[in-house]
């Protein structure tokens, strides 16, 4: 069957929404190609981005994406940049796609990205491709280029919550002993168990929310929560993929009061914590964040799912509380053109990374 890939304006949003469910009904694609993610994201900034539609002989949908395109900066100026479901926009990326692609129709990822890769290849509007977020194995990367820069990459740590069924719900028998002590003293210091977890509903979004924020505050050098367009985006999703299930925002208490509070994502099966905030250390070796993730583990555990991941980041807590780990990778693809060429001369010899 051929497939047939171009790039179209961004339909409106009831037209884009009902193709991009229809076809996430037949995919297997991750949270971050849902629509749950997608629209929250188009609702939340002033992107347009266009419409990477891959149809069959009968004009059906077989793959979307979005494309956004962007002149980005560089070490030398300015760079002719399509970026896959991005804007271009640092602002408006912020949301931070994760285990991006194609959403493509199940049995026919590989034939979509062949076709996706072509389209891509006939443009001459562009000079750099970016590729955030995607699997190391990503049929992508095959897209023809003078250059081709994996310009980061990151573990994404996860529990197993079938091995913490397996184990009669002792997460923590499947952690180093000193992750095990540092729990344990917390929960000691939390009167002795794990905090109580509840679940938002409608009328509680607005006020948790407000109280990440407050956690949050003043506590990153550069932190997301201090941009409110990345708090009505956070509101957004929570709101629209509550109902449904797809998103959780969680609170964490005890009899001393609030712990911290997580949103999530359930997808597949699979808990992602997105976003987390906690309460200051009650006492020096008090580890609210640890508290709060073992209890969200035991949480997703007794609810029968299959795993709890931490998504990308190097932190050393993730690392601490994850039974596995895969990477995803943040890869920029490039024509050729003789100011990239000079530019990567310049990075050789000034040692600067990829992504600078």
């Amino acid at each position: 069957m051929a497939l047939t890939a171009q790039f179209l304006p961004l339909p409106d949003r009831a037209a884009l929404s009902a193709r991009w469910q229809a076809l996430e009904a037949q995919a297997d694609g991750a949270f971050f190609l849902s629509w749950t993610w997608v629209g929250a994201w188009l609702d939340s900034y002033d992107v347009r981005p266009e419409l990477l539609a891959v149809t069959d002989e009968a004009g059906a949908d077989v793959a979307l994406a979005l494309v956004g395109h962007a002149m980005m900066p560089r070490l030398l100026g300015r760079v002719a940049t399509l970026s896959l479901n991005q804007s271009g926009d640092a602002h408006a990326d912020r949301p931070y796609v994760e285990y991006n692609g194609l959403l493509a129709a199940r049995g026919q990822e590989a034939a979509a990205a062949t076709a996706a890769i072509a389209a891509l290849g006939r443009r001459r509007d562009w000079r750099a491709l970016r590729l955030s977020g995607i699997a190391p194995d990503s049929a992508l990367l095959n897209l023809p280029a003078s250059t081709k820069r994996r310009v980061d990459a990151s573990p994404v740590y996860q529990v197993d919550l079938d091995a913490v069924r397996g184990a009669a719900g002792d997460y923590l028998s499947l952690l180093s002993a000193n992750t095990r002590s540092q729990i344990r003293r917390a929960i000691k210091d939390h009167g002795g168990g794990l905090p109580h977890v509840a679940r938002a509903g409608a009328n509680e979004i607005a006020p948790w929310l407000a109280e990440m924020a407050a956690l949050n505050s003043g506590r990153h050098a550069d932190n997301a929560w201090d941009d409110p367009a990345f708090r009505g985006f956070v509101a957004t999703i929570v709101e629209q993929g509550r109902a449904s299930g797809a998103v959780d925002l969680l609170r964490f208490t005890d009899a001393g009061g609030v712990v911290g509070l997580l949103v999530n994502f359930v997808h597949c099966g699979q808990a992602l914590n997105y976003q987390s905030a906690f309460a200051e250390p009650r006492t020096g070796k008090d580890k609210p964040g640890l508290l709060c993730h073992a209890a969200a583990v035991d949480h997703y555990a007794a609810r029968g799912l299959s795993l709890y991941s931490l998504l990308a980041g190097k932190d050393r807590y993730k690392q601490s509380l994850s039974t596995r780990e895969e990477t995803l990778e943040w890869w920029v693809i490039e024509h050729f053109s003789p100011r990239l060429a000079v530019e990567a001369l310049l990075r050789r010899v000034l040692k600067r990374p990829a992504s600078a």
